[in-house]
């Protein structure tokens, strides 16, 4: 099958991205970025982002994972420490994570370093979620090759069983990331594909230097 995609066009034509309009500090403009987009009709899931690892076979690799909470460090996210993800920010965790909100017409693309969080967040956080998605974190051997939705189930009951009468604690190997950014980039659709693109680079004195890029 094959399908010429060419003629697609869309004009963005909504909102401008000037230096004159900006905060010395990137994180300040994501939370007002962030804040827009989560109040907009257009966008479902604001804290969706996709992030990007490399593995140890060298390959690139993609997924949406949901950002839980953001602070003055970084963006924190939760996952199973040996998933593919996991094992790939325990082999290179330079990462890069993306946001885009069409209706918006607006992208960020956050450079930087993942490390775990402190066992107390990924405590508070779990023990936060609903019971359902606790259970599941004990039950999925996340990544893992399974011979049958069966086979989930099944584990699934027996994790249930265990913990009739007692409380659904945090399994070690599920846990929190904060991504520390070294780079922030802003991308803002304008007319003619003469986007504008605003990029935070962190300086060796803990400044950000802040750069137009050309579209």
């Amino acid at each position: 099958m094959s399908q010429d995609l060419s003629d697609y066009r869309k004009s963005y034509e909504k909102f401008e991205l000037l230096e004159s309009q900006v905060p010395n500090k990137p994180l300040a403009l994501f939370s007002n970025w962030f804040s827009l987009a989560d109040g907009s009709k257009t966008v479902e899931e604001a804290n969706a982002m996709q992030i990007a690892t490399i593995g140890e076979d060298g390959f690139p690799k993609t997924r949406i994972v949901l950002l839980k909470k953001i602070t003055e460090e970084g963006f924190i996210f939760y996952t199973n420490y040996t998933s593919e993800k996991g094992k790939a920010i325990a082999y290179n965790n330079n990462v890069c994570l993306s946001f885009f909100w069409p209706g918006l017409e607006r992208q960020i693309i956050i450079k930087g370093v993942a490390e775990k969080t402190n066992v107390g967040i990924s405590d508070d956080y779990f023990n936060s979620r609903p019971e359902g998605s606790r259970l599941g974190a004990w039950a999925s051997n996340q990544s893992a090759v399974v011979e049958s939705r069966e086979e989930l189930e099944a584990s699934l009951n027996t994790i249930k069983e265990r913990f009739e009468k007692e409380k659904i604690i945090r399994p070690k190997h599920w846990g929190g990331y904060i991504v520390k950014p070294l780079s922030v980039e802003f991308w803002q659709g304008r007319p003619n594909r003469m986007h504008d693109r605003l990029r935070y680079s962190l300086e060796k004195d803990f400044t950000w230097k802040l750069e137009r890029l050309a579209p």
